[in-house]
């Protein structure tokens, strides 16, 4: 339901330039970019507290090259290089989904630790000053793939309620085929670039930089994305 896309090529382009022999992709999902970061020979270690995400990620190709870890943040210190790591990334705006600030605390304390001395971090959130769940409904957000193993598929988004800088909302997926709609619930927290930058400083951060788009363009009040890039202090 993800396939590639300008996010995952900004990472692996970030890999690229950093030199990063080794990565933790923390909330790595179903595995996409961890395995393609694997296959273009960067150890990897993708950590996911989802079961279900990691049995879909274990059939990827090239999934042997990845150490699968169930957990959350905290379990690098269980499985990391010794030496640390030279990038940790956390992609698909997993940094919304940990919403209250001792989580969010916690899991930047865990990356800090599992880097080596001048490592970064990297991970996107989407700017809350364009209010983008202004268009979470299902005439804005409405997409057709094409699924191989289930046929044809349909998602919107739909009910985005707010409160404060939390958003909850609903992810629909109607299978054509057979007619079965799945419904999956949501809340993310929607930080400021400035909320941002205090809670990486206060973790030992140093910010390198904050980027609006994958394309590279520096964040603005009107950008997307915030797309922060931070060195270990």
């Amino acid at each position: 339901m993800n396939p590639f896309a300008a996010d995952t090529e900004f990472y692996l382009r970030l890999a690229a330039e950093l030199r990063a022999a080794s990565i933790v992709d923390v909330g790595c999902g179903t595995g996409l970019l961890a395995c393609e970061l694997a296959e273009r020979g960067h150890r990897v270690i993708g950590v996911d507290p989802s079961s279900a995400m990691l049995d879909v990620a274990h059939h990827r190709p090239g999934s042997e090259r990845v150490r699968w870890v169930e957990g959350d943040a905290r379990r690098l210190g269980e499985v990391g290089d010794e030496a640390g790591a030279d990038l940790a990334i956390m992609t698909g705006h997993v940094a919304q989904a940990i919403r209250d600030d001792e989580g969010w605390s916690v899991t930047l304390a865990a990356i800090r630790e599992a880097l080596r001395p001048g490592g970064r971090v990297a991970f996107e959130s989407r700017n809350p000053l364009v209010r983008p769940w202004t268009s979470w409904n299902p005439q804005a957000s409405r997409r057709e793939l094409e699924n191989a193993a289930v046929g044809r598929v349909e998602t919107w988004l739909q009910g985005a309620e707010v409160d404060g800088d939390l958003v909850r909302f609903e992810l629909h997926y109607l299978f054509v085929e057979s007619g079965e709609e799945l419904v999956s619930s949501g809340e993310l927290r929607f930080r400021t670039r400035v909320e941002l930058s205090r809670s990486l400083s206060d973790a030992g951060f140093s910010v390198e930089g904050v980027i609006g788009d994958w394309d590279g363009r520096p964040a603005d009040v009107t950008s997307p994305e915030l797309i922060f890039v931070a060195a270990r202090g």
